[in-house]
């Protein structure tokens, strides 16, 4: 599908990464979710719009609320794991939640017809202009977004020095931590400004899992196959070297989990 980003098309698109995925990276923390259901209004009756929704890690937890839900995600392999995922309704009366393809550059829902639009882990890799001007274009007048990544904590040294592992390898990949993505709504008044709040969690991860995280990574996952398996080497002999990890069943890998949220502007905002 057109729109996607190269790095993403190639890394997400790849055999192997969508397993890889699901089972190394974190869902979200249950305060972080609940927050983010009540600042949206989640709810029965309620509309609402899980974009990007890879593998569904955010989409299973909303799943609860008892929402209208529909799951839209680009990349085939990551749809198709999400389908399976969610399987039927109870009494096997439809699906929990509708799944399709489309971008957030082009949205396949009618005009004003979400109350709420949620994205996990994804907006950075948007064409931010593109994606604000459609998110205002699906939402009702007051529908409310909802922002919300998993970003590895670096405070720890072994998880900085992975990090700057990473760091060689990501080129031109759009990344959450430069901020960028942030400009779209600064310069705009499509939406409120945005609020955010913060979270900390702890994943645990076997260490093959671990390897699964970091092998997950679109710029990672998109490298030659002796490429990749150097660098994953080279994460792993981190582990391996740091006594807080070597030779531990678990590794409790921690995380920040960052949420933003803002609302529609519609005529009363004027």
């Amino acid at each position: 599908m057109s729109g996607i980003h190269d790095r993403a098309q190639l890394g997400f698109g790849r055999a192997g990464t969508v397993a890889a995925y699901e089972r190394g990276r974190p869902g979200y923390p249950a305060d972080a979710v609940a927050e983010l259901v009540r600042l949206l209004g989640v709810a029965p009756g309620v509309t609402v719009l899980d974009l990007a929704a890879g593998t569904g890690k955010l989409t299973r937890p909303l799943l609860a609320t008892g929402a209208a839900l529909l799951a839209v995600e680009p990349v085939a392999a990551m749809r198709d794991r999400l389908a399976r995922a969610l399987g039927p309704g109870p009494g096997g009366s439809g699906p929990r939640a509708w799944v399709v393809g489309g971008t957030a550059e082009a949205i396949p829902v009618r005009d004003g017809s979400l109350d709420a639009v949620t994205v996990g882990q994804a907006f950075h890799w948007f064409d931010a202009p593109r994606a604000v001007a459609e998110l205002h274009r699906v939402l009702r007048p007051g529908g409310r977004l909802g922002l919300i990544w998993n970003v590895r904590d670096e405070a720890r040294p072994p998880v900085a020095e992975i990090g700057a592992i990473l760091d060689r390898h990501a080129g031109d990949a759009p990344r959450y931590r430069d901020g960028r993505w942030r400009a779209a709504f600064d310069a705009g008044d499509a939406f409120t400004p945005l609020n955010e709040r913060t979270f900390h969690h702890l994943h645990h991860l076997d260490r093959a899992a671990v390897l699964d995280r970091f092998a997950s990574i679109s710029f990672i996952a998109a490298l030659p196959d002796a490429d990749r398996a150097r660098v994953l080497a080279e994460i792993d002999q981190v582990i391996a070297a740091d006594p807080s990890l070597a030779g531990r069943d678990r590794i409790g890998l921690p995380y920040r989990t960052d949420l933003y949220w803002c609302r529609r502007r519609g005529h009363a905002d004027a």
